[in-house]
């Protein structure tokens, strides 16, 4: 499946809110936090019209067995493989990082079809995976002025490449540099998540 990058869509925030609040009310207590994250979280930010939402849990396996119900009733599948048994399968661990992978395991469900497509990803609370999804967005709402930037380079390269599965490939060394300035910038602000 070629991906398709979409400017942004001033609806994405409500969108997320929405579903945001409904997962609290469902996933409670074992959901910590839900947040909206990837590029649809950032005003301004070209993207997939495909939500990206995190749940930060305790524990990824109990999680598990208690979210699926629930959210196969908001019309979510189980992803086809869990992210702590295969090593290809973790979160991608930015370059010049030793991090053990399993550090960078998750779950993940996803939704697509009239309902809204949504990419839900399950992590564990503290983890650096958890935490560098949010540096991305809160690095990207504090540097505007990097949007257009990044974003031209994520229309250019969806029309380049045949299938999602490049444009990850290629897009995430670039995501890598951009955590570089972000972690600096983190550092500098005292960011927490």
């Amino acid at each position: 499946m070629r991906p398709v990058v979409v400017t942004y869509q001033a609806d994405w925030p409500d969108r997320a809110a929405v579903l945001a609040a409904s997962l609290r009310e469902r996933l409670a207590p074992l959901a910590e936090r839900v947040e909206h994250i990837g590029s649809t979280s950032i005003p301004g930010m070209a993207a997939k019209d495909i939500l990206d939402v995190q749940v930060s849990v305790a524990d990824l396996d109990e999680a598990a067995r208690a979210f699926d119900e629930p959210l196969a009733g908001l019309g979510f599948e189980l992803g086809p493989y869990e992210f702590d048994h295969v090593p290809a399968h973790f979160d991608h661990v930015p370059a010049g990082r030793d991090d053990d992978p399993r550090l960078w395991s998750k779950r993940f469900w996803s939704r697509r079809g009239p309902l809204g497509a949504v990419n839900l990803h399950v992590r564990r609370r503290g983890s650096p995976n958890e935490r560098l999804a949010l540096l991305f967005r809160d690095w990207f709402r504090a540097h505007p002025d990097a949007i257009a930037g990044y974003a031209a380079f994520k229309v250019a390269l969806s029309a380049a490449v045949p299938d999602i599965e490049a444009y990850s490939d290629i897009k995430d060394p670039v995501v890598d540099v951009v955590i570089a300035a972000a972690e600096e910038w983190a550092d500098a602000t005292a960011w927490r998540p």
